[in-house]
């Protein structure tokens, strides 16, 4: 039996615009909604000081031990706050390589398992580490909506009345982040979404001004380096959702309607060969661990 487990959930980006770039990191401006698709962490105490984490499902089994966000965040954990280390299951049912952030979802995942495992109750010290791990790792500590700018790593919490419903496209190629961001600096797109018109109508349960801002900078790039996205938008267009993109770098797809029922309606309806899953991402609802990144009023304005 293990002694801690948690739900790691999926996001989707709402928005996403490169602002520019520092130090070699692209900036982004982007609204994300956490949605109902997520990963289960289960994490049992060691003797010692090691950490050993086992995935399960989605062909997540072949990841190397050396390129497992999950891996490097237990053991960063285990190092920051000099607990023991532990045996931990991850059982995968966020798509990988979709820009779900399925990845940085595990990472948190382990942070927020060993956290209640070994009752860390510094918020603070587990978001800096959560950040030193990934862009938007520290944003998946929490997840629900949030405005995420510079690299990812800083959060402004949201809130919406409503929820929002998908359908989400899967093609079985993933995409590649970094040859996206690459694609993009070849062929940067002048289109941009409003963000605060974004974050404004998530607040007011604006559905309309929600789907009217639905826009990826990565959109273009993603489906130069992978047709099937392309074939995933073409199949999401022809449902005529509220609006529809590309969620991250890709490869996933969503569209966005006004109702469960519409969305299982399309999925109902869809005869291609691509994966289709319902998701939602529900009303605001309080976060397992208050994210320390949250922007002062003061930062806001920078």
């Amino acid at each position: 039996m293990f002694s801690a487990k948690v739900k790691s959930f999926a996001k989707i980006n709402l928005s996403l615009n490169i602002s520019g770039v520092r130090d070699g990191y692209h900036l982004i401006d982007s609204v994300v909604a956490g949605i109902d698709v997520y990963d289960t962490v289960c994490a049992k105490p060691r003797r010692d000081s090691l950490v050993n984490v086992y995935m399960h499902g989605l062909g997540s089994e072949e990841i190397p031990p050396e390129r497992n966000n999950a891996v490097r965040a237990g053991e960063a954990f285990v190092s920051a706050f000099g607990t023991r280390g532990a045996d931990i299951e991850i059982y995968k049912d966020i798509p990988m390589g979709a820009g779900l952030g399925g990845s940085s979802a595990d990472a948190a995942g382990v942070l927020n398992a060993l956290a209640k495992l070994y009752k860390i109750k510094d918020s603070a010290a587990l978001g800096a580490l959560a950040a030193s791990l990934g862009s938007d790792t520290a944003y998946m500590l929490g997840g629900g909506y949030a405005r995420l700018t510079g690299r990812g790593e800083k959060v402004e919490t949201l809130s919406s009345p409503r929820p929002y419903c998908f359908l989400l496209f899967l093609p079985k190629t993933p995409v590649s982040t970094a040859e996206c961001y690459r694609e993009y600096d070849r062929m940067p797109d002048p289109l941009r979404a409003d963000s605060a018109a974004l974050s404004a109508a998530l607040a007011r349960g604006d559905f309309a001004g929600v789907a009217a801002n639905v826009y990826n900078a990565l959109q273009r790039p993603a489906c130069a380096l992978n047709p099937e996205v392309c074939e995933a938008l073409e199949a999401a267009r022809s449902f005529s959702p509220s609006a529809c993109a590309v969620t991250g770098s890709g490869s996933a797809v969503f569209a966005l309607f006004e109702s469960v029922e519409l969305c299982r309606w399309a999925k109902s309806r869809y005869r291609g060969k691509m994966k289709t899953r319902v998701a939602v991402a529900a009303p605001t609802k309080t976060f397992l661990l208050r994210n320390p990144f949250v922007l002062s009023e003061e930062e806001k304005e920078l």
